[in-house]
């Protein structure tokens, strides 16, 4: 449909707000649609549009199978529909309520007919440490968007962060150079434009200027899945530091999840994929934040498939794994990235390398390492 549409979000919710003015202020007659969660635990949500003069229409969806989301994702086609239809206006911007992850909303938008022109995470540089460092699970600070929702507010904000082509920084006093940095090491291709700057008159600020210039929601979410997602490069600087390991030998299952808890806590993010000795055709995704680590099965290595079924893959993982891959191994590999402040480098590579499998062990062969003690089954609910 013609209606442009931009999602703004965020957990970091004054930087967000500022972000969705700053829009409205560019955009003469744009309006903006958000649905406060904060209400579901009384059944409903609350939907609310509005330009830059105040509240055009209010109203209640209904809770969907007790999840806010899904009743997020049921009304806001809709009400975009009915924007659209009704004309004269130039601009939609969808503002998320604080926990509601972008990329389930850039979907629905997009599925609905709708073009999304960018997404837009807003942030606060100071923040983003604190946020990043946060296990607690979002429904102790009211934040959660289901009576299910297990999310914590680190795996979440750093979810939001890594999504978005787009990063809305706020002029944050309290923000040094080490904070900055972390942001720009921990999404190194996003386009981080300041919230406060306006363009000169009669343009548009830089924001709204890379919000409107497109977005590809099938590329975005393949950068997101660990088989091709682009990771940050290593780096170095105002006392932040990006590590990134990798190597063709499997781990050791028991030694690695011996490790966990210390290559977890080791950097404040972490993320990648890898694959244990035990389970050669199963490629394990690594996603760590505020002290807790999820490991989860991505599906099986490329290497594992036969040939007829690799027509079924997406061409940009099949590249990708063209460009990891390995005339024993295939695409099979350990690719994993720590950034944080103080990241010891040489004590975790060390201790990674510890976890791989040994000389002999290796020598051994794929045979003896499918025998190996299976230390990760409980973790992945076999």
């Amino acid at each position: 449909m013609s209606l442009p549409v931009v999602i703004v979000g965020g957990l970091h919710a004054d930087a967000r707000r500022a972000a969705v003015a700053r829009l409205l202020a560019d955009v003469p007659g744009g309006v903006v649609l958000h649905h406060d969660l904060a209400t579901a635990t009384a059944g409903t949500v609350v939907r609310t549009v509005r330009d830059a003069t105040g509240i055009l229409s209010a109203g209640e969806a209904p809770l969907v199978n007790d999840c806010a989301c899904c009743a997020l994702r049921e009304d806001l086609v809709p009400e975009l529909q009915r924007l659209a239809q009704a004309g004269g206006t130039p601009l939609a911007v969808v503002e998320l309520w604080d926990s509601v992850e972008p990329k389930a909303m850039a979907e629905v938008v997009t599925a609905g007919g709708f073009t999304v022109t960018g997404v837009v995470t807003a942030v606060d540089p100071a923040l983003v440490l604190p946020y990043l460092g946060n296990g607690d699970d979002l429904a102790e600070g009211g934040l959660a968007a289901a009576a299910t929702d297990r999310r914590t507010v680190a795996d979440t904000f750093a979810r939001q962060l890594e999504y978005a082509p787009v990063l809305a920084v706020a002029d944050s006093p309290e923000a040094d150079d080490e904070d900055r940095e972390l942001l720009a090491q921990l999404h190194p291709t996003a386009r981080r434009v300041p919230i406060g700057h306006g363009g000169p008159a009669g343009t548009r600020s830089p924001l709204t200027q890379a919000a409107l210039a497109g977005f590809d929601v099938e590329a975005a979410a393949a950068a997101q899945h660990p088989a091709c997602a682009l990771l940050p490069a290593e780096a170095d600087a105002h006392g932040v530091a990006t590590l990134v390991w990798r190597r063709r030998r499997p781990f050791h299952p028991e030694r690695l999840y011996e490790a966990l808890e210390d290559l977890t806590c080791a950097a404040a993010r972490s993320r990648g994929r890898f694959w244990l000795a035990d389970r050669p055709d199963t490629l394990l995704h690594w996603d760590a934040a505020g002290g807790a680590l999820c490991v989860e099965g991505a599906g099986p290595w490329l290497a594992s498939l036969p040939d007829a079924a690799w027509e079924m893959v997406p061409p940009v993982r099949r590249a990708a794994a063209a460009l990891d891959w390995h005339p024993e191994h295939g695409d099979r590999c350990q690719h994993l990235v720590f950034t944080s402040p103080g990241l010891d480098c040489d004590g975790l590579r060390r201790l990674l390398e510890s976890c791989l499998l040994t000389d002999a062990e290796y020598a051994a062969g794929r045979d003896a390492w499918r025998r190996l003690p299976p230390a990760f089954d409980t973790l992945l609910e076999v």
